[in-house]
């Protein structure tokens, strides 16, 4: 499949409150955002031209921002109008849209109190992250890099930085014939994959780690309400590596990943089971319904 860069292709991204052709979308070299990764941004998918949890993934923007201590100068209205304002320009229904925030050029220093808070919003076609294996089951690796402590990153941000590890355990992990890692945390515990929160099913039950350094992600919390309504048990709670051996099944939750099965993780076979599969039929009937519905199923 030929590679598209992004920066050469058709189409309409928003870009502090206007629409400005996809190409010419572009900022200076020297934007604080791109050297000290003073950014945050979210990762949302629209079905049958609604975006899921949209007002969820526009909250956490903006809280995101807050912790890395600067204010998004737009409110979560006009955020939310905007990704549904470029989905429609681009022709859209069932997508990807990236809203990002970023520090801009005016200051080029570690302090940059001065700098203008830049917001651009994209969106295109993506099609399901892992294809045909979502049910089959995809294979880890377990990741070199560790997710950090509290006390050292903002975890609780969706910022740009934190990423960098994740980047570089995917691409060390792909080289090994895996598709993506398992990364554990600071203490040596499960925590998540490198873009994806992950579930055990271990004597019946759910198992999951607690998300107290990596995000607690909106499919995540999705899924959750799901399985109970399922009257499945979901039990958060640290889980140590070798735990993992006692699993049968194992599965993946993210915007991007949606419900992906796990038939592997470093040499641990697992078998794509009933929960998975009925997870991940249930999440892709929820994620087509209305906000309305969508805010119901989750709420309960």
């Amino acid at each position: 499949m030929e590679l598209v860069p992004f920066d050469d292709r058709d189409g309409w991204i928003w870009w502090d409150g206007k629409l400005v052709p996809w190409r010419e979308a572009k900022l200076h070299v020297l934007s604080h955002g791109l050297h000290y990764a003073s950014a945050v941004f979210e990762g949302e998918r629209a079905y049958n031209g609604n975006i899921f949890r949209l007002r969820d993934h526009t909250d956490r923007l903006i809280n995101s921002g807050r912790i890395l201590g600067f204010a998004i100068p737009f409110t979560a209205d006009e955020i939310d109008a905007a990704c549904r304002e470029v989905l429609a320009a681009n022709g859209l229904t069932d997508g990807y849209v990236r809203p990002i925030a970023w520090r801009g050029s005016e200051m080029m220093a570690v302090s940059a109190q001065q700098t203008k808070i830049h917001v651009a919003i994209a969106a295109w076609p993506w099609p399901s992250y892992f294809g045909a294996e979502r049910m089959q089951g995809i294979r880890l690796g377990i990741a070199e890099w560790k997710r950090p402590s509290p006390e050292t990153a903002p975890v609780a941000a969706k910022a740009t930085g934190l990423y960098m590890i994740g980047t570089m355990s995917k691409h060390k992990i792909e080289d090994q014939g895996f598709n993506d890692a398992l990364m554990l945390d600071w203490r040596g515990l499960v925590s998540e994959s490198t873009g994806a929160n992950v579930f055990f099913v271990m004597r019946g039950e759910i198992h999951t780690p607690v998300p107290d350094c990596f995000l607690d992600g909106i499919t995540r919390r999705s899924v959750m309400s799901l399985a109970r309504r399922r009257q499945m048990t979901v039990v958060e709670r640290p889980i140590e590596l070798d735990e993992i051996n006692d699993a049968t099944e194992c599965f993946l939750a993210g915007t991007a990943a949606e419900v992906t099965a796990v038939r592997e993780i470093a040499g641990r076979a697992y078998t794509p089971g009933r929960i998975t599969e009925t997870l991940m039929k249930d999440y892709d009937a929820l994620v087509v319904r209305s906000p309305e519905e969508v805010a119901r199923v989750v709420a309960g």
